[in-house]
């Protein structure tokens, strides 16, 4: 069989890009691993704060908000988010609370939300609810189950070749065939390594690790409604994760493709920064990982067709804001394939464009 279009990758940005893509054509979604969203996408932290991120990004973001609320009977959770600062922090901060458009507190009025907030050590705060976990499972599953109602999903299915055809691509696995007339790249921190399989030429695209430490709930507490905390200029976070409390560095350290895993001096590094704000000390770390965050040069996400050979669409680039930018980023994918006028300015799709890259 031929399909209508291969997908390589079977994270968010794979599975969200296959789902609209079968609204036109069949669709064979490739996966390495033996499950979906093994790599970055299972590490998230999984939430929808629709400023966060460069003006592409947010637009995105904002465009994505319907679908996030409406997806299989609504994807998103209230959760919030909280900004902290110490001494010496008060131009990030308030660059922080524009960008971001958060609402000042005082340290009291922090610690009435979250109890462990440590105020001796706080200078300011600030909050706004307009922040939601996302349901990343069901998403992935509901896109995957779209895929496969006119197409099919495999996994453990490493391409091994990618060959350019006179009638589009042929893609072989350790175990398969498989032919299309069009190649979707989604493969994440490997994209560019797929693209150099293909033929094509690679675009810059480079991963850094994030890790998290997962923790019991500071002091026994029930952490469920308590907002997401970050530092200034995100120099730390943490949130609430199914009863346990989650911190993270937030760092950026580069990297090659790979199965991430935490590094525990930057683990120690992470909480040493976050220990400060909270009066409950960090004793125990039940369990750590690691993710890649895959960014292009300018670090605005890549989309559409490569100039040199529009049969290979780029769908990468996503950072830390896959879940939150994809309903609208394979939106417009789709939009771009099938020759649809998009819902994104001209602007904005000009600037998520390969072509810039070239």
């Amino acid at each position: 069989m031929t399909y209508d279009f291969i997908v390589i990758g079977g994270g968010i940005a794979g599975t969200s890009a296959g789902s609209q893509l079968a609204q036109l054509g069949a669709v064979c979604l490739l996966e390495t691993e033996g499950a979906l969203a093994y790599h970055s996408s299972g590490r998230s932290a999984a939430l929808y704060e629709a400023q966060y991120g460069l003006p592409t990004t947010v637009a995105l973001n904002r465009a994505s908000r319907e679908a996030h609320e409406t997806l299989d009977g609504g994807l998103l959770t209230p959760r919030g988010l909280m900004l902290l600062a110490a001494e010496g922090d008060e131009g990030a901060f308030r660059d922080d609370c524009t960008k971001m458009h958060l609402d000042p507190l005082s340290p009291s009025e922090a610690q009435a939300m979250v109890p462990i907030l440590d105020t001796s050590h706080i200078q300011a705060a600030a909050y706004h609810s307009e922040a939601w976990d996302i349901d990343t499972d069901r998403m992935v599953q509901h896109y995957a189950r779209q895929i496969r109602a006119n197409g099919t999903v495999e996994t453990a299915a490493k391409a091994t070749t990618i060959t350019r055809t006179p009638h589009g691509w042929q893609v072989k696995t350790d175990q398969s065939t498989f032919n299309a007339h069009t190649l979707v790249n989604a493969a994440g921190a490997w994209a560019d390594q797929i693209a150099a399989l293909a033929g094509i030429a690679p675009i810059g695209l480079t991963p850094f690790r994030r890790s998290m430490a997962r923790m019991p709930a500071p002091g026994g507490h029930d952490v469920s409604h308590w907002p997401m905390l970050f530092g200034v200029n995100e120099s730390w976070y943490a949130k609430p994760d199914a009863g346990a409390w989650l911190v993270s560095p937030a760092e950026e350290d580069l990297t090659e493709p790979h199965d991430a895993f935490a590094d525990d001096m930057v683990l120690a590094e992470g909480i040493a920064r976050y220990q400060p704000f909270v009066t409950e000390e960090v004793t125990r770390v039940t369990s750590s990982w690691a993710g890649l965050r895959t960014f292009a040069p300018d670090r605005s996400l890549v989309i559409g067709p490569e100039p040199a050979d529009p049969c290979f669409l780029w769908f990468a680039g996503q950072g830390g804001y896959g879940f939150q930018t994809a309903p609208a980023a394979s939106a417009l994918l789709a939009d771009l394939v099938s020759g649809r006028t998009p819902h994104l300015d001209r602007g904005t799709v000009d600037a998520l464009s390969p072509s810039r890259l070239r």
